[in-house]
């Protein structure tokens, strides 16, 4: 037997976690690992953390896969990597995630391994002036590595730029059953909420689900009441709803168009919701604006962050602009637009398993990944979607 020492470095506790093990048969042996995991919790909770994460969320929110998951037609899956500087965070992935999806009806494209490599600034600085549309494609990235794109399918009515085919009434029914579908170059993404990415609860505030492209955070639907994060949880409601109308002559703004630039009449064909300038916009009993964001105290920014959330109706379904509004509340970072970011030397790997950043896993990290055991969150090693005993159980093997 060889006696294995532990020590919380982050939390600079003094308090030493000591477990015997015997470096050859630690994997098998049931007993011993039992344990281990007694005495390392009794440890850890002598030198118990005081946040559940260390590193900056932009750097620890991502779900990087250590397990070798593949998914879809066996293509890896998820994360295959974050590293990072003092100014940026470098994110490679297949946008594959390791869930199943398909199958995608009446749609002729797959999905194939898209390698993209994608960048997220530490520190976001909001557009002043006119604020920049989110386009075609990617405008931001799931914790999973997979695409977001925004509520168009990138068609208008008769071609004219007008009145743009809202992609969840268009496209919906070729999503599959996690509201994803792959674009005409094969790359899987979501216009909506990714169902399948993470388990939402009404009781707490809903975890990072990923990033926009002028590097703010998207949350899931369920943030604080008041925007100091006091008053409870509640479901973020968007300020957007259908107009009353039977025929598409103005915009939302109020724009009087031109007989020739009129939209089709509302009907079976093209009913209300069918076009994205079918909603108008009311800050009357909205939590967010008009692009979905609104600046507030979250578990992860608890000095405050501009966020975007993920909206949905009373019954779960998706709620317009479904993730990020008409444009990008900070700066626009042109580098993702193809995403193949060329990452810089002298960056460094982040290792996930390290949740304390002591530079080594160790009891610090059991005390970290203890404090997210039921939340979804840095520690779900194995892509379950939440933090769980079997996370506990791969840290515990990597010791």
């Amino acid at each position: 037997m060889t006696q294995s020492i532990y020590r919380s470095t982050k939390t600079g506790c003094a308090v030493r976690g000591l477990f015997m093990r015997n470096t050859e048969t630690t994997r098998t042996n049931g007993a011993q690992m039992f344990a281990a995991v007694v005495a390392t919790m009794i440890a850890t909770f002598m030198c118990a953390p005081t946040h559940a994460q260390a590193y900056d969320p932009v750097i620890s929110a991502w779900r990087v896969n250590l397990t070798g998951a593949v998914g879809f037609n066996n293509i890896t899956a998820d994360v295959q990597q974050v590293r990072y500087s003092s100014t940026y965070v470098y994110v490679n992935s297949s946008s594959v995630p390791s869930y199943p999806i398909g199958p995608w009806m009446g749609s002729p494209n797959t999905v194939v391994n898209q390698n993209f490599s994608f960048r997220i600034l530490r520190t976001p600085v909001v557009k002043t002036g006119t604020k920049t549309p989110t386009g075609l494609g990617n405008i931001g990235i799931w914790v999973n590595g997979v695409g977001i794109y925004n509520y168009s399918d990138g068609r208008s009515y008769n071609n004219k730029n007008i009145w743009h085919n809202d992609a969840i009434r268009v496209e919906g029914p070729s999503f599959d059953s996690c509201g994803g579908h792959p674009s005409p170059n094969n790359e899987y993404h979501n216009h909506q909420n990714a169902a399948c990415l993470f388990s939402e609860s009404n009781q707490v505030h809903s975890p990072i689900v990923g990033y926009a492209f002028d590097s703010f955070p998207i949350y899931g639907p369920y943030g604080y009441v008041n925007t100091d994060g006091s008053g409870g949880i509640k479901k973020m409601r968007s300020g957007y709803s259908l107009r009353t109308m039977t025929t598409r002559t103005t915009l939302p703004n109020g724009t009087v168009l031109t007989s020739i630039n009129y939209g089709p009449a509302v009907s079976t064909t093209y009913p209300l919701g069918y076009f994205a300038e079918d909603y108008a916009y009311s800050a009357t009993n909205a939590d967010l604006d008009l692009n979905n964001v609104r600046y507030c105290v979250t578990p992860e920014y608890p000095n405050g962050t501009y966020a975007y959330f993920v909206t949905i109706t009373a019954p779960g379904s998706p709620a317009f602009p479904y993730i990020v509004g008409p444009s990008y509340h900070g700066v626009f970072d042109t580098s993702n637009a193809m995403g193949k970011v060329t990452v810089p030397t002298g960056v460094t790997t982040y290792d996930p398993m390290d949740m304390d950043g002591s530079g080594f896993v160790d009891s610090g990290d059991v005390g970290y990944l203890l404090l997210n055991i039921g939340t979804y969150g840095p520690g779900d090693f194995d892509g379950s979607g939440d933090v769980d005993p079997a996370d506990l159980g791969i840290l515990l093997l990597s010791m």
